[in-house]
């Protein structure tokens, strides 16, 4: 399946995996920080951090070194300019759905439920196929119901979360701390 027809499938199954591992990583830095109020905002800061190295130092350094033209029409800067904001705005969505008590397992099976119903939706509106929306096969459409039906029920019979354990607290002997 890596031959010329399907060598796409590789870079699919790449983002697959780096997407599913996505929500658990960033729910993990998030605690780890170490600040139930604050905590989603470090890691998000992080996650700033971390797309910058990759989606700007990254793409130079192969732009320079393929001799590339630094001419950026400004259909394709403005729609990617609008892609990545709307990225960044998802994984703020995601931080801030944790914040509230949102398990990993459900927030993001939840989102990469949702995500292909607005994705088929806006891109069909977008880019409509040869033949219009009544070419279509009903196969399409019953993936799309699939889609949110599977969202559906993973909200619906979500897991049960451990109790997170309560400590007593002596107030006398709390001190603050500006770590």
């Amino acid at each position: 399946m890596t031959g010329t027809g399907y060598s796409w499938l590789l870079y699919v199954s790449l983002t697959i995996m780096a997407w599913g591992l996505y929500g658990v990583f960033l729910h993990n830095g998030q605690l780890g920080m170490g600040d139930p109020e604050n905590g989603r905002y470090k890691a998000f800061l992080f996650v700033g951090i971390a797309y910058f190295l990759t989606a700007v130092v990254a793409p130079i350094a192969l732009l320079l070194l393929r001799g590339a033209s630094w001419s950026f029409p400004s259909g394709g800067a403005w729609w990617s300019l609008v892609a990545g904001i709307v990225g960044a705005v998802g994984a703020f969505g995601v931080l801030l759905a944790f914040g509230a008590g949102g398990m990993p397992s459900v927030v993001m099976a939840l989102v990469f439920a949702g995500a292909p119903v607005v994705n088929a939706v806006v891109a069909l509106s977008l880019h409509p196929p040869a033949g219009g929306l009544a070419s279509l096969r009903w196969q399409f459409f019953a993936g799309i119901a699939l889609a949110a039906l599977g969202g559906f029920l993973v909200t619906r019979y979500k897991p049960t979360p451990v109790p997170v354990p309560t400590v007593a607290v002596d107030p006398a002997s709390t001190t603050l701390s500006s770590d």
